[in-house]
């Protein structure tokens, strides 16, 4: 993994983000590409009269949007600088509608993206940024609980398996994580009866590299699977899981799988996500 990209947040709070992203370059070695929208209020003068006051207002606004993602980032230049980890700050201003797009781009070209775990009940531009990173980048997105403090610890990392293709995915993403951890754990829910993409079938998939695994079942209704999940996962005290992100695209609606949208709304440990 080399380069890292941390979509830093302006307008909810960003140390979680900071440390845990901070923390994940420099377990890698990779650089940290960070960027901070400031957003701009795109309808703020179209009440006024005259192209020369709307333009003003739009102007002032800007600046203010620029100053906002400036001051985020100024935090992380200063701390990546204290623990040696190379940093690209990059501040945008963008209008909402813009955001995402202009973001979903940076990420298809770095090898991770990191984002902070959205917080239900918090109307902000920010607060709608991961979900549409999940979909937009191309890659995989370690989303961070909100509630998270402190460095990343990736020592004991599980995998949510029921052999479709979005969890194959995300394991072949989440291999640089899997090659450094201590302890693997593959977690089957309602496991699939095919051989060729059971819970045994991923287990000699690691074993050809060399990596070792257990696993745990569970059997759960539609409903309960993600708090099941949950609680297999604080059974094995893991410190990351790794699943398929589930949903699909309604022209610009973004539409989570049942399992995705909960773990969205109850995360207590950072979640590696493929699309």
């Amino acid at each position: 993994m080399k380069t890292i990209l941390a979509s830093i947040p302006t307008e909810r709070e960003f140390r979680p983000l900071i440390d845990a992203s901070l923390s994940l370059a420099k377990t890698f070695g990779a650089r940290l590409d960070a960027v901070a929208i400031g957003y701009e209020a795109s309808t703020i003068g179209l009440a006024m009269d005259g192209g020369a006051a709307m333009a003003a207002v739009f102007e002032m606004e800007r600046k203010r949007a620029s100053s906002r993602a400036k001051a985020v980032l100024s935090i992380v230049e200063i701390q990546a600088q204290q623990i040696g980890v190379p940093c690209c700050c990059m501040p945008m201003t963008a209008a909402p509608f813009e955001a995402d797009i202009a973001l979903s781009a940076l990420a298809r070209m770095r090898d991770l993206t990191i984002a902070l775990q959205p917080e239900a009940g918090l109307d902000t531009f920010d607060n709608a940024l991961p979900q549409e990173l999940l979909f937009g980048s191309g890659g995989p997105v370690l989303f961070v609980p909100y509630t998270h403090q402190g460095p990343l610890k990736l020592g004991r990392v599980g995998i949510a398996w029921d052999g479709s293709r979005l969890a194959a995915r995300a394991v072949r993403d989440a291999l640089p994580f899997l090659n450094g951890a201590r302890k693997i754990t593959i977690m089957t829910i309602n496991e699939t009866e095919s051989p060729h993409v059971s819970a045994e079938a991923l287990k000699t998939y690691l074993s050809d590299r060399q990596l070792e695994s257990t696993i745990i079942r569970a059997t759960a209704a539609p409903a309960d699977i993600q708090p099941t999940m949950l609680s297999m996962a604080a059974d094995e005290g893991l410190e990351l899981i790794v699943m398929g992100g589930y949903g699909h695209s309604r022209l610009r609606e973004r539409i989570l799988g049942g399992v995705t949208r909960e773990m969205f709304n109850a995360m207590t440990i950072p979640t590696l996500m493929s699309h």
